[in-house]
């Protein structure tokens, strides 16, 4: 029997740092970025998609999305990211779900990285859902570090998800990532050590 853990977190709350923690360990990942780029790669059905939503000018000469375009045409509408985001949502979960399927009949313990996964409903293909947790004002104050935006403006990006808060109430495992690298690791070495007991 194969174990499926999710894992989610907030923007600045450390989740890459976690996966990566979880990678060194040896653990397939499942990457909801990386499956969501390749799903508009030239010549899918997911860039056509998109392209039949936005037109053409979305894309750069060669045939390949244009990320710029498109997140300029996306930033500051929340009706265009909507439809943005039903459009592409189809290939991205079907890949997901896939993958899921595929790598179970091979490991015992999946990790899977979405960013949206109470969003975007992903908890219910979980055994588990994990949530790398700090508190919003800790999140806002290394995201304006980590990104050089305004108070405002990290707020913005911080307010465009669900919070953390109520991210860390769904939760089955919190990881805690207020002190140092090191001590976020050994949470996760302890729960790994707990689940191959």
């Amino acid at each position: 029997m194969s174990f499926v853990l999710g894992v989610t977190g907030g923007i600045a709350t450390g989740k890459s740092t976690a996966v990566a923690h979880f990678r060194s360990l040896g653990l397939p990942i499942i990457d909801a970025d990386i499956i969501a780029r390749e799903v508009v790669e030239p010549n899918t059905e997911g860039l056509q998609a998109v392209t039949q939503a936005f037109g053409p000018q979305i894309l750069t000469d060669d045939g390949h999305l244009d990320r710029q375009t498109l997140g300029a045409l996306i930033f500051n509408d929340p009706e265009k990211r909507r439809i943005l985001n039903q459009t592409l949502s189809p290939f991205i979960r079907q890949e997901i779900l896939s993958q899921i399927e595929e790598k179970k009949q091979e490991v015992p313990l999946l990790i899977v990285d979405i960013p949206l996964l109470y969003e975007a409903d992903y908890d219910q293909y979980m055994d588990q859902t994990a949530v790398i947790y700090v508190p919003e004002a800790i999140q806002k104050e290394r995201l304006m570090a980590r990104n050089q935006l305004t108070e405002q403006e990290a707020q913005q990006r911080i307010d465009s998800q669900l919070s953390i808060e109520k991210k860390k109430q769904r939760a089955d495992i919190v990881f805690d990532n207020q002190g140092t690298i090191a001590q976020l690791n050994q949470q996760i070495d302890d729960w790994f050590a707990s689940i191959n007991k």
